[in-house]
């Protein structure tokens, strides 16, 4: 946990507008708030009178970002940081907040001590500095990011159509996966000679390997990190619907745009044109749909995932308890599948665009998020794409 979370958060204490719970929207009487001097009572009263399922609310907070878009900041406080369109956000092994930023061209990081920080990009779009410093490397349109056992940094450089890598010794930038020119082709030969389109997201597997979503060939790739070898792990290079209960050998796909995995080494998909996603059992070889019906919407909070509607997801990612969490980008919102009841719960968004105050996340509008990351501690990091932020969920419990 960032030293900074604490200050930010206020201590952890939530204020009086997010004393509601993820599943009720009680509103809060202005009337009864005021005749009541201690606002902590106040708080535990509306929690005991609520109709709530659990003794536990989400709050919302901004950990980078004013909000406004551009690049300044570095050396200060993360908050008073201007951002690029964030996405992809992961804890990294030094323990700090690493983001990229889209259209910023840079990856950077909230340190343990709040300040941000450059670690590779100059800014500029473009494909160069392999064998030099990340620093100064360009990029165009990075992704996604995730880091290996050693701590190296994986980039995915969408627009270059490659997987890049920040050796964690040298500082010093390379291309792993791709050769720079958009196609499909490669498989069964070195990663680096591949041809892939528009890759999008990645992760490693509980064996090491690397899986990519080429989301332009409508397969994920999947490379072996010790002989550096490729392969298509699914999909036939052509979209189509995806069977329930299918192998997942030859299964169609729609749009793979975005991967985690369990702790029990399940492979999740969120795909963004068949707003679907899916389990796939790694040791039955098998794919099963868990939420999304295919149409584009935003219906079905509250009730099965499968009966429910999605809208571009473009973020997927699982925490300790199995529970799955999607950034449904175009409906600007965080949305989770409980994985003991099989609901899809609205977390944080209204549905519709815009930058919401921190507190309550149900009031809290977001602009397309793309990028999402499950702690350790169960909170989920946030990359708020439009609003230039980074945000972070944390569950609080209530004072008895």
């Amino acid at each position: 946990m960032l030293n900074c979370e604490h200050d930010v958060l206020g201590s952890l204490n939530p204020p009086l507008e997010s004393t509601r719970t993820v599943k009720q929207n009680v509103p809060l009487r202005k009337s009864f708030r005021s005749k009541i001097a201690n606002p902590w009572i106040f708080a535990v009263v509306v929690t005991f009178f609520a109709p709530s399922t659990s003794n536990a609310q989400w709050i919302i907070e901004t950990i980078a970002g004013t909000g406004i878009q551009g690049f300044s900041g570095d050396g200060g406080p993360a908050i008073h940081a201007q951002l690029d369109n964030p996405f992809g956000v992961v804890r990294g092994p030094d323990g700090c907040i690493w983001f990229c930023e889209y259209t910023g061209q840079r990856i950077r990081r909230i340190r343990q001590d709040c300040r941000i920080e450059t670690m590779a990009g100059t800014g500029s779009k473009g494909y160069d500095g392999d064998g030099g410093a990340a620093s100064n490397a360009s990029f165009d349109l990075p992704h996604e990011l995730r880091f290996d056992k050693a701590g190296n940094l994986y980039v995915v450089d969408m627009m270059n159509h490659v997987v890049r890598k920040m050796d964690a010794t040298t500082g010093k930038i390379s291309t792993f996966a791709g050769n720079g020119r958009m196609g499909y082709s490669g498989d069964g030969g070195p990663a680096n000679a591949a041809q892939f389109n528009k890759p999008h997201s990645i992760q490693f597997g509980p064996d090491g390997q690397l899986y990519v979503c080429d989301i332009g060939n409508h397969v994920i790739r999947r490379i072996d990190t010790a002989p550096h070898r490729i392969e298509t792990f699914c999909g036939t290079g052509f979209p189509g619907r995806t069977p329930d209960s299918a192998p997942i050998a030859g299964v169609s796909i729609n749009g793979p745009r975005s991967i985690d995995f369990d702790q029990k080494g399940h492979l999740w998909l969120a795909t963004r044109e068949g707003n679907q996603v899916f389990q796939m059992n790694l040791q039955t070889g098998m794919i099963q749909h868990v939420a999304g019906t295919g149409k584009r919407g935003f219906l079905g909070n509250g009730g099965p995932a499968k009966d429910a509607e999605l809208n571009g997801p473009k973020g997927i990612a699982v925490d300790k308890d199995g529970n799955v969490w999607l950034a449904d980008t175009e409906s600007h919102s965080i949305r989770m599948v409980d994985i003991k009841t099989g609901n899809l719960e609205l977390v944080a968004g209204t549905g519709e665009s815009g930058d919401g105050p921190d507190g309550d996340p149900l009031t809290c509008k977001l602009a397309r998020p793309h990028g999402i990351f499950v702690d350790s501690d169960g909170a989920v990091y946030v990359g708020d794409s439009e609003s230039h932020k980074i945000r972070v969920l944390r569950k609080v419990k209530s004072r008895q």
